[in-house]
C-alpha cells in the first residue's frame, strides 16, 4: 500500500512545526520541504516539525547537494536524525538552477553538478559511517578527523536516500541504483523534463532491479494534487502510479505557494485545510 505525504509549499518554520503536527494528527506519513538557495531554511524548519511530531517522517523535497558542503549536510542529517529517533529521509537530485543558483555564483553546468552530487553523496555516507574517514575526487578531498566525531545517525545502514532518475539516462539511473528511493522522472512530448508516467516507472523498476541484483526494496515517489472532495477521483488518480510500482505518493500543493496575488495568510489558510483533511 502506498505511503502519504504533504509537500509544504512555503512557511515559516514556526508555521511548519504547526503544519507538522497537524499532518501526523491528520494521517500522513510523511512531511517534506525543499531546499532554497536563498530562504527559508529546510533544516531549521525540519528541526521544528521534529519538535512537534513523534511518528511522521521527515525530509527535503528535494537537496540539491551539489551546492552544499557535503560534511555540512553530513552533520544537519545525522543531527536530526538522532532528534527526532530515526524519522528522516534525504531527497537529493541536481536542483532547478533557475531557483538563484547563478546570483550566488553556484555551478549551473549540468555534468558539473552531477559530479558534484556523486562525490558529495559519497561523503556523505561515509561520514555517517563514522571515522577514519578519508576522500579523494575531482571536487573534494577529506581526510581523516578525530576532533569531536558527532555519534551516528540512529537509521542504519544509513538514513534512507531518495534520488531523482531521469528514466532515459543511464548515468542518472547508476546513481539511484546505489541508494533507497527512485523519484522519476521523464520527458513529454516536447523533450521537456516531467513526472514520469506509469508506463515509463514500470520500465525503470525494471532496468533498476536487474542493475541492483538484489532484494533490497526500493522506495518510488511520485506527486501530484488531489482533492479530498473527491475520493474516488483520488484513488483513481493514484492508482496507475501504484499499480506500476509507486510507493509514495507525495500531495505537492505548489499553487499555494504567496505571491503578488496570494498573501502568506491565505496561501497558509489552504495548506492547513489540505493538511487537515488528510491524504
Amino acid at each position: 500500500m502506498m505511503k502519504h505525504g504533504f509537500v509544504l509549499p512555503y512557511a515559516e518554520a514556526r508555521d511548519a512545526g504547526e503544519l507538522a503536527h497537524l499532518a501526523e494528527t491528520s494521517g500522513w506519513d510523511g512531511f517534506f520541504v525543499w531546499e532554497p538557495v536563498w530562504g527559508i531554511d529546510a533544516w531549521v524548519t525540519l528541526t521544528a516539525a521534529a519538535m512537534r511530531t513523534e511518528r511522521i517522517r521527515l525530509g527535503t523535497m528535494l537537496t540539491p547537494v551539489a551546492r552544499m558542503r557535503p560534511w555540512k549536510l553530513a552533520s544537519e542529517t545525522a543531527t536530526l536524525d538522532r532528534l527526532s529517533n530515526g524519522r528522516v529521509t534525504l531527497a537529493v537530485g541536481l536542483g532547478a538552477t533557475d531557483t538563484g543558483w547563478e546570483a550566488f555564483g553556484e555551478p549551473t553546468d549540468r555534468k558539473t553538478r552531477a559530479e558534484l552530487t556523486d562525490e558529495a553523496l559519497d561523503i556523505l555516507t561515509g561520514l555517517w559511517r563514522g571515522q577514519p574517514f578519508s576522500y579523494s575526487g575531482k571536487h573534494y578531498t577529506v581526510k581523516p578527523l578525530d576532533f569531536m566525531p558527532p555519534p551516528p545517525p540512529i537509521q542504519q545502514p544509513r538514513i534512507p536516500i531518495w534520488v531523482v532518475g531521469v528514466c532515459d539516462s543511464e548515468r542518472s539511473l547508476a546513481r539511484v541504483a546505489r541508494y533507497d528511493g527512485l523519484i522519476p522522472s521523464g520527458r513529454d512530448g516536447d523533450g521537456r523534463m516531467a513526472q514520469a508516467t506509469p508506463d515509463q516507472i514500470r520500465a525503470t523498476l525494471e532496468q533498476l532491479t536487474a542493475r541492483r541484483g538484489n532484494s533490497a526494496p526500493l522506495d518510488v515517489i511520485v506527486e501530484g494534487v488531489t482533492s479530498p472532495d473527491d475520493p474516488a477521483r483520488v484513488a483513481e488518480i493514484r492508482a496507475p502510479y501504484e499499480a506500476a510500482g509507486a510507493t509514495w505518493w507525495l500531495e505537492a500543493m505548489w499553487s499555494a505557494m504567496p505571491s503578488p496575488d496570494l498573501a502568506y495568510a491565505d496561501a497558509l489558510a489552504r495548506v492547513r485545510d489540505r493538511v487537515a483533511a488528510g491524504p
